[in-house]
């Protein structure tokens, strides 16, 4: 079976070729495995996946239809990463296991040709990024994000992408090529400048400065940039002279909008983060355990508090907060500061 897997990784250590090795990626799937020795401790499982797009249900709060996934698993290893659960679906663990177990489909490019070729596509927006960062550190060798804007271009599909990493800027000219000929926007995820927060709650991203300039080269270039600033959490991001320099900068990028959107734990990500929570900062526990008695989400009050840390200390350019269907850009408003929130750090 060996022979018949599409492998773009060259002068790879050989590792095991398995039949249907990964539940979740389908029992005809073929799936090769191997330990790459620039990446210590990480696994990647390469396999031919049915499918390239996947459709997001009318009852999520995402405001698109369609995604592409080209990788599951993230090395950026974000404690807080709501998508460590669909690990399980494969037999591995949302924690240790989504950070270093990465399945790779590697013929992403190719079925999403197809697939924009089929009479049936209408042509919907796609979005990358909604799971797990098309950006991280194996992208840069096997290059299935830029296969992904070329097949984009050439059929001029409506798509945007989110990410954690400058490494998006090796796309730049794709990017201005796909502005000529379809709707098309780039964000990145900035939650917070606070070293000590960001090394403590997203360890191998790369840093939030390169991420601001980032941002801004894209809007140097005429591509339409949005920041997320997200997710903001009580007691570790959201101090408001902290959040007011993190716009501030946002502000000089010439970005068109920015989101606030704030913590959410669903699934196994609620216990990862509160393990994280009694290591780090025990004293918290008891305010998170009242804050997230109900559920995933925090109560409404707390984020309109953590919304308005955005929108009302913002520069007076278009806004949105958060992604919800019936999100509407508004307009940045002068409202009076929010109350100083204990910090975690």
């Amino acid at each position: 079976m060996c022979e018949h897997v599409f492998v773009r990784w060259e002068n790879l250590e050989k590792g095991a070729c398995t039949q249907g090795a990964l539940p979740g990626v389908g029992d005809d799937a073929v799936v090769r495995t191997f330990d790459a020795p620039e990446a210590l401790g990480v696994r990647f499982h390469e396999v031919e996946a049915r499918s390239a797009l996947n459709h997001v249900p009318k009852s999520s709060r995402m405001p698109f239809r369609w995604t592409i996934n080209p990788y599951r698993g993230c090395t950026h290893a974000c404690v807080y990463c709501f998508a460590r659960p669909t690990h399980t679906y494969l037999d591995l663990n949302a924690r240790e296991d989504f950070e270093r177990e990465i399945v790779v489909k590697v013929n992403t490019p190719e079925l999403l040709r197809a697939e924009l070729r089929r009479q049936t596509w209408s042509g919907d927006h796609v979005a990358l990024g909604t799971n797990t960062d098309p950006y991280q550190w194996v992208e840069s060798r096997y290059r299935l994000t830029r296969g992904v804007w070329e097949a984009m271009r050439d059929f001029s599909n409506p798509c945007s992408v989110l990410t954690k990493s400058p490494l998006l800027l090796r796309d730049l000219e794709l990017f201005r090529e796909l502005v000529t000929r379809t709707e098309f926007t780039a964000s990145l995820s900035i939650p917070t400048l606070d070293e000590k927060a960001w090394r403590a709650t997203e360890p191998h991203t790369p840093h939030p400065r390169k991420r601001i300039e980032a941002v801004a080269e894209l809007a140097r270039n005429g591509i339409p940039a949005g920041v997320l600033v997200a997710p903001l959490i009580p007691g570790v991001n959201d101090d408001p002279t902290q959040v007011e320099e993190l716009l501030g900068l946002i502000g000089e990028t010439g970005a068109e909008s920015v989101s606030g959107i704030g913590l959410h734990l669903r699934g196994e990500v609620k216990e990862i983060w509160f393990d994280w929570l009694r290591q780090y900062r025990p004293d918290l526990v008891p305010a998170y355990e009242k804050l997230y008695r109900r559920g995933a989400y925090l109560p409404r009050e707390e984020a309109e508090r953590l919304s308005r840390l955005v929108r009302g200390r913002s520069r007076p350019r278009r806004f949105t907060t958060g992604h919800r269907d019936d999100a509407r850009p508004v307009v940045a408003k002068e409202e009076p500061p929010p109350a100083p929130q204990p910090r975690l750090f």
